[in-house]
């Protein structure tokens, strides 16, 4: 961890966006427990934050008292955003950024640097939002460390932290095929579909994509059987009472693929 130390050390005080994955988790941790004074964690909130990412970074940080601030970056408001692009994550992190930048305006606290969970396997997937960071001069302690994913969870499991195998779980517009405009109604009902099918199944990893009127339920190959028809009813129910428009909810016959709504 020692990488990882020597940027932060750089960096005082920090600005931690913490989006509730292991990844920004394990990053706020570590600041908060090196330099608390000098460590601010800030949590988006919006229509496409799934609830329990919500609802982890308040109970972590309410465990480890940190200095948490919400806040609503506003993406949803920018019909570039709303309209899906390929590169729509670049919309969403620059509001992102641009809103942190306002809170510590709003504070008077403009010194420091932001900080993101960033970490190396992220170079070799096309990232827009990386775009948006470096004109943010946002820095990735864990890239700069050469950290990926598998060193991540280790550095978790080693602090014994709760979260070390957490799934990955990114936003929830991530759900819906390029193209396909994001609905604040249909966030809600993927939101709410896939809460549905881990209660019922105990699966962890699930995505419910959205390909224009057609919500395609994607897990791992193991994992098929267990979305029966009693499951598929269910999430039926759930997403007719909040998003009619979506007019069909079925298995996808292909396994789970990250990032396969994204690369459509």
């Amino acid at each position: 961890m020692a990488g990882i130390q020597a940027v932060l050390h750089r960096c005082w005080p920090v600005w931690v966006a913490c989006s509730g994955g292991v990844d920004s988790l394990l990053l706020a941790t570590l600041a908060h427990r090196w330099a608390a004074t000098q460590t601010t964690v800030v949590h988006a909130i919006g229509p496409a934050v799934p609830t329990a990412a919500t609802a982890r970074v308040r109970d972590w940080a309410d465990r480890e008292g940190w200095n948490l601030h919400l806040l609503d970056a506003g993406e949803y408001a920018d019909p570039r955003y709303r309209a899906n692009p390929i590169d729509r994550c670049y919309y969403c992190k620059s509001h992102l950024y641009e809103a942190l930048t306002a809170l510590r305006q709003a504070l008077g606290r403009i010194e420091g640097t932001i900080l993101s969970g960033a970490n190396r396997d992220d170079l070799s997937d096309d990232r827009p939002g990386l775009k948006a960071a470096a004109e943010a001069d946002v820095v990735h302690p864990f890239i700069e460390a050469g950290i990926g994913k598998r060193e991540i969870r280790g550095i978790a499991h080693a602090l014994d932290l709760p979260f070390a195998d957490l799934p990955a779980s990114p936003c929830l517009a991530s759900r819906f095929y390029t193209g396909t405009p994001v609905a604040v109604e249909v966030l809600s009902a993927v939101d709410q579909a896939e809460q549905t099918i881990r209660r019922l199944t105990g699966i962890g990893v699930v995505r419910c994509r959205i390909r224009v009127d057609a919500m395609l339920i994607e897990t791992e190959a193991v994992d098929q059987a267990a979305i029966d028809s009693q499951v598929l009813a269910a999430v039926e129910q759930v997403v007719r009472a909040v998003a009619p428009q979506i007019r069909a909810v079925m298995l996808d016959p292909k396994p789970y693929a990250m990032g396969r709504a994204h690369r459509a």
